[in-house]
């Protein structure tokens, strides 16, 4: 059949399904970078949101998640999915990459294994009282409260030691009965940002700076950050590598983000392979190697 790009494939294009929600919801979204360098090496690109029930996943040679931005908010459901679509073709990143990276307790199993990460307690309930707690136990005044299982900064606080009881009450409802995580505030994610780094099979691709808007320390675009492509310190390719070495298992993508300390090192602040913004448009050539990466993975994995 005739194919893209001057080219003809003989018999038919594989199949490759990009994992969405059903709405963008206002978010981001690059995938779109990534479909004629897939068109270019022989693939038909569909999206899919992950809900869908008209079409078998078996049409799909592979299914890759992508921009399943509100899986959090029906976690069993997005996993009942996943399930299926694994156990009917190749699912990427894996079923078991995806079990672990969902909730952020993988962090602690970073730090056992010698990563540096942004320190961090856990609870599974908070009460106003808990805020004091922490900020003692973390010797700073300045913290932040996040969900274990969530994206985007949602439900992500910035406390401080002369917040308004009624906002300390408000925060502690919203985490009630509910597992979080408790960390310093980091001042160079609004002084400096945070920065991303991508990897497509375990190879380097490209990074990011992501820079919080003014009066905001959540760094996602979708809360006014803005976003600069940079080269990354060698010192901080390294951390990356460093994570990546320290997983059993290959990743067709990852995304790696980081904030710098006051010892001039880097702290992991999260560790992304579920369903990450690429952010291709940052590097002219990062479609492509996303598309050369799905295609080996396709054959290989």
């Amino acid at each position: 059949m005739p194919g893209l790009g001057g080219k003809d494939y003989i018999g038919l294009m594989k199949k490759c399904a990009f994992l969405t929600q059903d709405k963008t919801g206002g978010y981001v979204s690059d995938d779109e970078y990534a479909i004629a360098p897939l068109n270019e090496l022989g693939w038909q690109v569909s999206t899919v949101p992950w809900r869908q029930t008209n079409r078998p996943w078996n049409d799909f040679d592979v299914v890759i998640i992508r921009s399943t931005w509100d899986y959090w908010n029906d976690v069993s459901a997005f996993v009942e999915t996943l399930e299926r679509i694994d156990q009917e073709t190749k699912l990427v990143n894996r079923l078991g990459v995806v079990r672990w990276n969902l909730s952020k307790t993988y962090l602690r199993d970073l730090e056992a294994k010698g990563i540096g990460i942004v320190p961090t307690l856990w609870a599974n309930s908070l009460q106003v009282s808990s805020f004091k707690e922490f900020q003692g136990r973390l010797g700073k005044a300045d913290i932040v409260v996040k969900p274990v299982v969530g994206a985007n900064g949602e439900d992500a606080y910035h406390i401080s030691s002369g917040d308004p009881l009624k906002r300390l009450e408000h925060i502690a409802e919203r985490f009630q009965n509910r597992d979080c995580m408790v960390q310093p505030f980091m001042p160079n994610i609004v002084r400096e940002g945070e920065y991303s780094l991508f990897f497509f099979n375990g190879k380097y691709s490209h990074a990011i700076l992501k820079i919080p808007a003014k009066s905001e320390f959540r760094s996602q675009e979708e809360h006014g950050a803005d976003i600069h492509p940079v080269v990354p310190q060698e010192k901080l390719l390294l951390r990356a590598r460093q994570v990546l070495g320290s997983l059993t298992t290959s990743l067709l993508y990852a995304r790696i983000d980081f904030i710098r300390n006051d010892a001039d090192d880097f702290l992991v602040m999260e560790l992304e392979l579920i369903e990450p913004s690429l952010y291709l448009r940052t590097d002219s050539q990062a479609a492509g190697r996303f598309a050369a990466a799905v295609d080996l993975w396709a054959g290989t994995a």
